[in-house]
């Protein structure tokens, strides 16, 4: 009996160490460069194609000293996409953010995830995907690319123009074959400009919940692609930060596996 008692309890420690590892984050900016990221300069801005022309990737995408330490700097001074080489499939993500004072059109970018495909599919830009908005006062945000869609708990805006996440709330499908792309947040939890903002994005099966700050404001049920006439479940994908018309930087932006979703952010 004590022979069997050991291997099972050394099986059992060995299963806890495992599972505790697969959790850890890994950082996907190491504080140094960008490897492990591609970069895709695309469309000009609307009235600043002068600046396109001179835009070059490695001077869009940076890595630069502010306070004290290394921080990855967005220019935003032309439509582009530092994009993950890697595939992320249920996860928790987590994004540090601020905006700087240089803006060309407006303070806009996106945290966009399950991408897919070829740059420039999107927009003339970025690669179809399901894109948490970064955008200054539209903060926790969807929008969804090209052929995504997805189905959220909503309701009719005040002035009957769009939709609200609305957890309780009957689940509207959204897409372009639906009732249109983007959906607003439940509330704005955004941090003054010049602060940091937290992003977490935890993905899971067909379900992404968008937290700002700490607090959930959206959560996408039933993710997928319209394809073929029908709906083609969409779950994993790589991950792209836009470069989209205002200064921006990342202080860090890491990743763990996930085994579902933790129910605090569901309620």
């Amino acid at each position: 009996m004590k022979k069997t008692i050991k291997p099972l309890f050394v099986a059992l420690l060995a299963s806890i160490f495992l599972s505790s590892c697969n959790n850890s984050w890994e950082p996907l900016f190491n504080g140094e460069g960008l490897d492990g990221w591609d970069k895709y300069i695309g469309v000009p801005l609307e009235g600043f194609e002068e600046q396109a022309l001179n835009a070059t990737a490695d001077k869009v995408f940076s890595v630069i000293e502010k306070d004290g330490e290394k921080v990855i700097r967005i220019s935003g001074e032309v439509n582009g996409s530092l994009a993950t080489k890697e595939s992320f499939e249920d996860y928790h993500l987590q994004l540090v953010f601020k905006w700087g004072d240089k803006v060309y059109t407006r303070r806009n970018s996106g945290l966009l995830y399950h991408s897919f495909g070829e740059f420039g599919t999107a927009l003339g830009t970025w690669m179809p995907n399901i894109e948490c908005q970064l955008m200054h006062e539209k903060l926790g945000d969807t929008y969804l690319m090209n052929n995504t869609n997805c189905e959220t708990a909503a309701k009719k805006t005040e002035d009957g123009e769009g939709y609200i996440f609305s957890p309780g709330s009957p689940k509207v499908a959204f897409g372009e074959k639906a009732n249109g792309r983007p959906i607003q947040k439940l509330n704005d939890n955004e941090n003054p400009l010049g602060e940091w903002n937290t992003v977490d994005l935890y993905c899971f099966g067909r379900t992404a919940v968008h937290l700002v700050n700490g607090k959930t404001v959206m959560a996408n049920t039933n993710c997928g692609i319209y394809s073929g006439g029908g709906i083609e479940p969409l779950s994993s994908g790589k991950i792209q930060i836009q470069s989209e018309g205002g200064e921006l930087f990342v202080k860090s932006i890491k990743i763990r596996a996930i085994e579902g979703l933790p129910e605090k952010i569901l309620n």
